[in-house]
């Protein structure tokens, strides 16, 4: 570790905890807990510093069934579970075509779906002067974060950060100063290679099965046309250093935490998720990208450090879920039963008769787990006797090999939230949300789609996908390793606490008072 950052370092403990100028929380997408002990000796940067001087939550979990990128971001600072939120689905998360993108084409994006409030409206309401800023290399992991709160919120489409017109209309002069550098375009042909010797990655680097059977071993290359580079950029990185980056400039232009107020920067970083789909949780590339993400967030905590002093920060690092390994790796494991599961025949099957029947076209919907028929009422009008149908695709699914179980979700309410299938499922499907049956896989199996590659994945209610990292850091945080279980829902509460704030509404999450420090 260097010597300035050590020296900032040295300075806690010094002086009573002072309210923090500045409020960070880091989101990696599909950053497993787990990850942070494989690799712990290998960690110098950020992810090491953390570990070493924070709380660390070693039970931590998005205990939520769909255990994707939406709903779980949408956890992190609302203190509630998707069935609250409203944010139950990636398809259905932030996608809105009445907030179109500016500068740049592509789908519009906006919070209208999520519900309730978030920290930074609690913070805003104590703080008036208290500012946000929210970056990605998603939509849904910049804008989920602060809830529906108009702030400076940018993600990454084809080479430049962008927003949408729910937030503004333009975008100011430090973002398109920014993006005028053009240096995802200015990657092209860019070679990825290992950080470290060959010889300090044990894993396997001739894995046939990674990145759709094309391009699996190092070094990776980007497209020498710069536009394709710039698209493939989010999968290297070099993605997070930029996400990083822009989030500093964002910093220093909107002078957070430099105006009385405590301010919100909240920084979702997606490299490890499009790397860990990619070639899975148990590769040499996934061991790079961690490590290359500890590197570059050591270099932007130090800046914080700089800008602000290290007492004056509090940080949390965190995951909107996990990942489960491709099935052939899970085979070799010894999990003979691991497979890929797809019910897309099945579910055109009985939209087809149903559309003999009444006409309407693709009544069902599968996604994640969940099969969907937000016209009930609609197609009950056309004479079908609908709970009829549903028990139909409800048989079929249990006859699908590698399903463990099909529920509906009114029928889980008063079971034993034990049982962590029932318990997540819980957490995630609202009664008034059109979701009519909720399938579960054996552990290990992954759900698949007609005409999308096959990838390492996630979505499910297994704690391979709901196991993340938990690690707060700053005067007012008790460092340490902590055994409790916790979840995410549990970030704002604390966070409220930390800083006095009241939460608009009832919260799902508790304060985790052990990680709070003592004043002096």
């Amino acid at each position: 570790m260097n010597a300035p950052l050590l020296l900032f370092l040295g300075l806690l403990g010094t002086a009573p905890a002072p309210r923090p100028r500045l409020v960070v929380v880091i989101t990696v997408d599909q950053l497993r807990a787990d990850y942070l002990d494989r690799y712990r000796a290998q960690l110098t940067g950020g992810l090491g510093l953390l570990l070493k001087r924070g709380a660390v939550f070693a039970d931590a979990y998005q205990d939520h069934a769909v255990t994707e990128t939406a709903p779980g971001h949408a956890t992190i600072l609302s203190g509630r579970w998707p069935a609250h939120t409203g944010i139950v689905r990636n398809a259905a998360g932030v996608l809105d075509s009445a907030a179109p993108l500016v500068g740049v084409t592509g789908p519009g994006a906006a919070p209208t779906r999520f519900r309730g409030t978030a920290f930074f409206d609690w913070l805003k309401a104590a703080e008036p002067g208290a500012r946000a800023l929210s970056v990605s290399g998603k939509d849904r992991g910049a804008i989920l974060p602060i809830g529906r709160a108009k702030q400076q919120v940018y993600w990454y489409v084809g080479g430049y950060f962008t927003t949408s017109r729910y937030y503004a209309d333009s975008l100011p002069d430090w973002v398109r100063a920014f993006n005028g550098r053009r240096l995802p375009f200015r990657a092209a042909g860019a070679t990825w290679n290992l950080l470290l010797p060959a010889r300090a990655y044990p894993e396997p680097d001739s894995e046939p099965y990674e990145h759709d059977g094309k391009d699996f071993t190092f070094p990776h290359q980007l497209s020498p046309d710069s536009a394709q580079a710039a698209l493939e950029y989010l999968g290297v990185p070099s993605m997070d250093s930029l996400t990083l980056a822009f989030a500093l400039e964002g910093v220093r232009a909107l002078a957070l935490g430099s105006r009385g107020a405590v301010d919100l920067l909240s920084v979702s970083l997606s490299t490890t998720d499009y790397v860990g789909h990619a070639y899975g949780p148990d590769s040499r590339e996934i061991h790079d990208q961690v490590l290359r993400l500890d590197r570059s967030l050591g270099l932007f905590l130090q800046q914080l450090f700089v800008r602000y002093g290290s007492g004056n920060v509090l940080i949390v690092l965190t995951a909107d879920h996990g990942v489960t390994p491709f099935p052939e790796r899970s085979r070799a494991e010894g999990h003979r039963d691991a497979q890929r599961v797809n019910v897309d025949s099945m579910i055109a099957a009985v939209n087809a008769q149903l559309d003999q029947r009444a006409g309407g076209g693709a009544w069902l919907a599968f996604e994640s787990g969940m099969v969907l028929l937000p016209r009930r009422g609609e197609l009950a009008g056309q004479g079908v006797n609908v709970d009829s149908v549903v028990a139909d695709v409800a048989a079929r699914l249990r006859a699908v090999p590698g399903v463990a179980r099909v529920d509906r979700p009114a029928d889980l309410a008063g079971k034993d939230t034990s049982d962590a299938v029932v318990r997540r499922w819980l957490h995630q499907v609202p009664l008034n949300a059109g979701v009519e049956l909720v399938a579960t896989l054996r552990p290990y199996s992954i759900w698949v789609y007609l005409n999308l590659p096959a990838t390492a994945t996630h979505g499910q209610p297994s704690d391979l996908d709901a196991h993340v990292p938990l690690i707060f850091w700053g005067r007012a945080i008790r460092g340490g390793v902590y055994g409790e279980r916790v979840n995410t829902v549990d970030i704002a509460p604390t966070l409220a606490r930390l800083l006095g704030l009241t939460p608009a509404e009832p919260l799902d999450g508790r304060v985790l008072t052990e990680a709070i420090a003592a004043p002096d």
